[in-house]
């Protein structure tokens, strides 16, 4: 029956409002099946779009072409302008693969991201967001940076406010994202590789992650670690409540066990607050010595054995009783 639309007619009798101006004529006259002749469409262009004025900037096109040097360029954005910089590292993939690029491109946006910024971006590739982004950004990220900030004229408290989408981070491998604000639900959900700060995130966050290693500065929802096999979480806890939101289907929760986890997790708020100015992370660093006090740090079995993890593996192993 497919393609039999001479078996299909319009229902007569049908009153509803949001279908009365419907014409569904063009379903019911399709040519005929058979014939010599196949039936073609044009396909649609993309439109004007922020990733061909990066390219055709000359500074940049050089780079891009050498695979060395530097370029920086900045410009407003807005929500409709989806997908930024994934045709420029399209455009660089295409000449020196996923790895081969030696040069370094600056953009700077400012004003609402569009889904999926910064989506398979490549080392090399560093974006910054004065502003805020919607759902998907870095999805498949494989290296750069990506850095969103409220404008500085904003009068919300950061940690409270969100200013990146859902589902960021979705399937990246690598690079870093830094975000002065919340993360929307399922947060870093399959990350393979990227290492992120946020300032509180939605429900899931952590959801099916398998390496990486990410922060959160604020509150979380529910659901944290779902499925998740490998890299590494810190929450930062002020109420105690990250043990009741972790799904301990798989993670376990554990405050920071090693000097060498205290080492990766302030490295990590260091550079967080150098690329953003966060209060929040000013806030940690000032008082670190109590305020690391308040983490938690969210393990899979698979992570157990890492330097930053096997302090308190060790200690639960000497306590086990011996099997006789």
């Amino acid at each position: 029956l497919v393609g039999r639309a001479d078996l299909l007619a319009p229902r007569q009798d049908s009153t509803l409002a949001k279908t009365r101006g419907l014409d569904l004529s063009y379903l019911m006259s399709l040519p005929p099946a058979t014939g010599p002749t196949p039936i073609r469409a044009t396909p649609h262009g993309n439109g004007d779009v922020l990733d061909n004025d990066f390219l055709a900037d000359a500074q940049i096109a050089k780079v891009v072409e050498t695979g060395a040097g530097e370029a920086s360029v900045e410009t407003m954005i807005k929500n409709t302008d989806r997908s930024v910089c994934t045709r420029l590292a399209g455009q660089i993939a295409k000449r020196h693969g996923d790895k081969g690029f030696g040069g370094k491109i600056d953009i700077t946006l400012r004003g609402a991201a569009g889904q999926s910024l910064g989506a398979f971006l490549l080392p090399g590739m560093h974006v910054r967001v004065d502003g805020e982004a919607n759902d998907y950004v870095g999805k498949g990220m494989h290296g750069g940076s990506i850095t969103v900030c409220p404008p500085d004229f904003a009068p919300y408290d950061p940690t409270e406010s969100a200013i990146i989408g859902n589902t960021c981070l979705y399937g990246a491998t690598g690079g870093q994202l830094f975000a002065c604000g919340r993360a929307g639900e399922r947060f870093a959900v399959r990350n393979s590789g990227t290492d992120a700060v946020v300032e509180g995130a939605g429900d899931h966050c952590c959801e099916y992650m398998t390496a990486g290693t990410v922060v959160v500065l604020g509150r979380a929802g529910r659901n944290i670690g779902a499925g998740m096999t490998g890299g590494l979480g810190y929450f930062y806890d002020e109420d105690d409540t990250i043990p009741e939101k972790l799904n301990k289907d798989i993670v376990s929760a554990q405050r920071l066990p090693t000097k060498a986890a205290e080492a990766q997790l302030r490295a990590l708020i260091e550079a967080h607050s150098e690329r953003t100015g966060s209060l929040r992370a000013k806030l940690i660093l000032d008082n670190w010595e109590r305020e690391v006090l308040k983490f938690w740090q969210v393990v899979p079995p698979a992570e157990a054995d890492r330097p930053e993890t096997r302090a308190s593996t060790e200690v639960e192993a000497e306590a086990a009783p011996v099997a006789r």
